[in-house]
């Protein structure tokens, strides 16, 4: 009992270290992404949060499937390097008495994993195609931002206001730039708001400003002062959203066994297997030689799990497109990798000590008895 809770505790605290460290990456990548989106007018600073939540949830499965796979990895490269493993060898626990203290660590982070992309990913993937249909639908208008030009969707108007009241009623100072026929207008106004008419119609209205209108190039440009322009402003009615097997349940992709629907089936089941069988496989690459220097099963490790990554992507891509049955693809390169890691920890253990000299101890031992 000491010997498995010393080291499942040494792994729950370097996998908060680590999973902290690898979301905080992940998520940061992602704001820097969304508040650039959001600066240039494409996106609604509103839904900054809502979508940083979304990509929060689609991360956790690759955070938590790395974090288990580091902390093991890590472990048990600092115990060889600060003769930790010399300790529990000479005290009779062999290389392959880890198998179960990492597996009574990885076991629950699996069936966390599996929670995450069997339940709430495809909450997570139906919410977010829900909340970017309404943004798609807003109209150019609400997209406005004090200081920042605006283009609309359609490509044919630019915004500019330098105001904008506290409640988003009204807005001043007012540049809008058109094209239409080949003909640039430009438009500035003092001030302006939004009207919506009994049957639904939106327009943007301006007061005391004037409107310029002709052909680049030319001198032939005219002239209008107004009290009161209006512009009609588009609107998108919302389109039927399509069921992506993304956004699909477990039990809607069993009822449902096309071989895209069992493409995404595979994807969601291959993050709780490997981690388990990453997991495995950290033991055997953890052993660290001074010769080859300290990094150099971390190297192997990250190609190891680049590899792995990327023939789950192909697998799931076969799957999709009918080359490879469900039944043979989703477990084959589970097995390979596992068998990889089993074939690397007998090797280890059969380095350090050689089945002769086992059996030679064991009929020794009953020779003296």
């Amino acid at each position: 009992m000491i010997f498995t809770r010393s080291i499942v505790r040494e792994f729950a605290q370097l996998s908060a270290v680590v999973g902290a460290t690898l979301l905080a990456i992940m998520l940061s990548s992602s704001a820097i992404r969304l508040l650039g989106r959001a600066a240039g007018g494409k996106i609604y600073a509103d839904a900054v949060a809502s979508m940083l939540a979304f990509a929060a949830v689609q991360y956790l499965p690759v955070v938590v499937t790395l974090t288990v796979f580091i902390a093991v990895l890590l472990s048990l490269s600092r115990s060889y390097r600060d003769s930790e493993m010399v300790v529990w060898f000479t005290s009779g626990r062999g290389l392959a008495a880890w198998l179960g203290p990492v597996l009574l660590y990885a076991l629950p982070l699996a069936g966390l994993v599996g929670l995450i992309t069997l339940q709430l990913w495809p909450w997570a993937q139906a919410r977010s195609a829900q909340f970017q249909q309404q943004i798609n639908t807003r109209d150019d208008v609400s997209l406005i931002t004090p200081g920042v030009f605006i283009e609309s969707k359609r490509a044919d108007r630019v915004f500019f206001v330098e105001e904008l009241a506290k409640d988003a009623s009204a807005v001043g100072n007012i540049f809008v730039q058109t094209m239409d026929q080949g003909k640039v207008g430009i438009t500035v106004a003092s001030r302006g708001y939004q009207e919506v008419k009994p049957d639904g119609e939106r327009f943007l209205v301006l007061q005391s400003g004037r409107h310029y209108q002709g052909t680049p190039g030319s001198a032939d440009f005219g002239t209008i002062d107004f009290e009161r322009y209006s512009m009609r402003v588009a609107q998108r009615k919302p389109k039927a959203l399509s069921e992506e097997p993304r956004g699909l349940s477990f039990a809607r992709l069993l009822q449902q066994p096309t071989p895209a629907n069992q493409a995404e089936l595979y994807w969601r089941l291959s993050f709780p297997i490997s981690l388990l069988v990453l997991a495995i496989l950290a033991i055997p690459l953890s052993h660290v030689n001074p010769r080859a220097g300290r990094s150099t099963n971390l190297l192997i490790a990250i190609l190891i799990y680049a590899i792995y990554n990327n023939v789950n992507s192909v697998m799931m891509a076969w799957i999709g497109q009918g080359k490879l049955a469900f039944g043979v693809g989703v477990w084959i390169a589970h097995a390979v990798l596992l068998a990889l890691a089993l074939w690397l920890l007998w090797r280890r253990i059969r380095v350090r000590r050689p089945w002769w000299s086992i059996v030679r101890a064991r009929f020794g031992a009953t020779k003296a008895a």
